[in-house]
């Protein structure tokens, strides 16, 4: 079971992640909300998210890089304060075609043990909260701190 959060751990995995990062930035990552073992994180659309300029839709790397960052968080906020994460493995199934318009991503973990964490992650526009775009399962790497 995740452990509570302290204000304190909020506000230096938000910085981390918003702040110290230098793709997640390119990415326009802003998080909304933290709790135990979940994050919720937006993207505001800009023109060059793009992979299809014919339908348009938003490109499939940003879906899976937005997802990928989402479940990552999840775990860090279920995982003690000197504890690492890193991604072993990303499953994507993309849905529906991203629209122009902003993006939605929340990730919640499935479990965590003592070397690996696993999260579910869903992909959705603001506008239509109920319609998935891509759903993820991301699989990370926990190093805990020596104690």
């Amino acid at each position: 079971m995740p452990r509570a959060l302290t204000e304190a751990r909020t506000s230096e995995i938000r910085r981390l992640f918003q702040e110290r990062i230098p793709f997640n930035r390119v990415l326009g990552i802003e998080i909304l909300e933290l709790g135990p073992g979940r994050a919720l994180f937006a993207v505001p659309f800009r023109p060059e998210l793009i992979g299809d300029p014919e339908r348009p839709a938003l490109h499939g790397g940003v879906l899976s890089a937005v997802a990928d960052t989402c479940g990552g968080c999840a775990v860090w906020c279920a995982v003690d304060e000197d504890d690492r994460v890193s991604t072993i493995d990303l499953r994507v199934d993309y849905l529906r075609p991203g629209r122009p318009e902003d993006l939605r991503c929340a990730g919640h973990v499935l479990r965590v043990g003592n070397r690996v964490g696993v999260a579910h992650v869903t992909l959705f526009h603001d506008s239509t909260p109920g319609e998935v775009i891509a759903e993820a399962k991301g699989v990370y790497s926990v190093k805990r701190a020596t104690r």
